[in-house]
């Protein structure tokens, strides 16, 4: 039976912490260190770092990484061992590793998560994991950096970031960097790459002040990232723009945001109320409403993945059904019940069993609960296009013509038509050739490709951004 995939997502990874005492029959010495294996999920291959400790009273404890998104030390647990067995619950995602030892160096298992199951085999390493990313910039610095923190008075939070200003006596021209959908840190750390520290850096050391910060609940910022909506995190942009507006250092009429993908929704909600903003740069951002980027992203992914047309399509249709429950049902529960009658006549046109169909529908109950959460229920519906209409300010538009989770033929046209539709004549565009999502110059613009890309961030692009912005003065 073909399954049918009916949204896409950046994979998250945030594990309860636990630890437990472990009862087993194999040597515990065996355990100590770290477990490396690569799962793949719709082509994308991630490593997972299991890190097992032994403490005293024979209890076991463990993190995770996940390198590939920039995900280090998160405790996870409980760790239970049954003879050679060994299993590592992840209850708050409905995960769970279950392997068994086949030798002193290697777990065969299996990773299952929402409902589905993925091979995960585990060797143990013998030297940490190194990626080679030669822009990444390391101290000391031409410039001043600071950690900084500031407050969200709508939500009462605190948040967290880190200030960069170039060295002299100012004032400068400076910009806020708003990150992508999931939970990312100040660098926007993902696939091993930190495109935010390498933007900072560049901007910095030629004239121009920035703050980037962890999303809310990411790092040292407060907050609940989980229950948010894009129109939340526009509050904490917000929340940065008045913070900057207090220093001496800064240009008071010379700050602009600077939003990458969500960031590139988020960096107009702020601008459109906030007349003070003097200027955008959008990397990669939205220009229609989101589930049509959804729709666009999941055909050009699929396509490049090898998918056929035809199944590519069967599932964009069926999407959209499903998408159309979220917007008109508001309660969770009846909307998950709308939409698995929907999916359950589309599996009854497939030459399946009875068992397959159920198990199949199983799975959709599980990982459907993403499509009701708050920021995607936020995100499908919201046209970008009413607040591009309502920006006064100089904008930047910047795509990578091999983006294929934002179509830059799409959303650039959208944006500028927008903008144009308010009466802002103040915009320049570009699409970039032979680069992707991230702003790497890539082949093919798969995500598969993001973390063998040894380049994080286009020189050409930095230097674009910098000229921009500098000639705005």
């Amino acid at each position: 039976m073909k399954k049918i995939t009916f949204y896409l997502s950046t994979i998250l990874i945030i594990i309860l912490s636990r630890q437990v005492t472990a009862q087993n029959t194999i040597d515990k010495r065996i355990l100590a260190g770290s477990w490396m294996g690569k799962l793949s999920v719709s082509g994308v291959t991630l490593r997972i770092v299991y890190n097992l400790s032994l403490i005293e009273k024979d209890s076991i404890t463990a993190t995770l990484d996940s390198p590939d998104q920039g995900a280090k030390n998160i405790k996870i647990g409980p760790v239970t061992l049954n003879g050679k067995d060994i299993k590592i619950l992840a209850p708050v995602l409905m995960a769970e590793y279950s392997g068994a030892f086949v030798n002193d160096t290697l777990i065969d298992g299996s990773f299952k998560q929402a409902g589905m199951t993925f091979p995960l085999s585990l060797t143990k390493l013998t030297v940490p994991i190194t990626f080679k990313r030669p822009q990444e910039p390391l101290p000391p610095f031409q410039y001043i950096s600071e950690d900084v923190a500031f407050t969200n008075d709508r939500f009462n939070i605190n948040l967290a970031g880190t200030l960069t200003i170039p060295k002299g006596e100012g004032p400068f021209p400076a910009v806020i960097l708003i990150t992508g959908s999931g939970a990312q840190n100040r660098n926007e750390e993902v696939f091993g790459h930190k495109p935010f520290l390498v933007i900072a850096d560049h901007l910095t050391r030629n004239g121009i002040a920035v703050l980037r910060y962890d999303d809310r609940g990411i790092g040292k910022s407060e907050g609940n990232y989980s229950t948010a909506t894009s129109a939340d995190f526009a509050t904490d942009a917000e929340a940065a723009f008045k913070f900057l507006k207090t220093n001496q250092k800064i240009n008071s009429e010379l700050i602009g945001l600077t939003g990458h993908s969500e960031g590139g929704i988020i960096a107009p909600m702020v601008a459109a109320a906030n007349r003070e903003v003097a200027f955008i740069i959008s990397l990669a951002g939205t220009g229609v409403r989101g589930d049509k980027v959804l729709h666009r992203q999941n055909k050009d992914l699929g396509l490049a993945s090898g998918i056929a047309e035809a199944d590519v399509m069967k599932s964009i249709s069926i999407n959209k059904k499903l998408f159309a429950v979220v917007r008109k049902e508001a309660d969770d529960k009846k909307a998950l019940e709308k939409m698995t009658s929907v999916y359950k006549k589309e599996l009854a046109k497939e030459e399946s069993s009875p068992e397959e169909i159920n198990k199949e529908l199983e799975r959709f109950r599980q990982s459907s609960q993403a499509v009701v959460s708050p920021w995607f229920r936020y995100f499908i519906r919201t046209d970008p296009s009413l607040y591009w209409k309502k920006v006064k300010c100089p904008v930047l538009a910047l795509n990578g013509e091999k983006d294929l989770q934002v179509a830059a033929d799409v959303n650039l046209p959208a944006i500028e038509k927008a903008l144009g539709s308010g009466g802002n004549r103040l915009i320049k565009t570009i699409a970039f050739p032979d680069l992707n999502h991230l702003f790497q110059h890539c082949k093919t613009g798969t995500i598969a490709e993001y973390n063998g890309i040894e380049e994080t961030f286009s020189p050409e692009v930095m230097k674009i951004m910098t000229e921009w912005i500098l000639g705005l003065r």
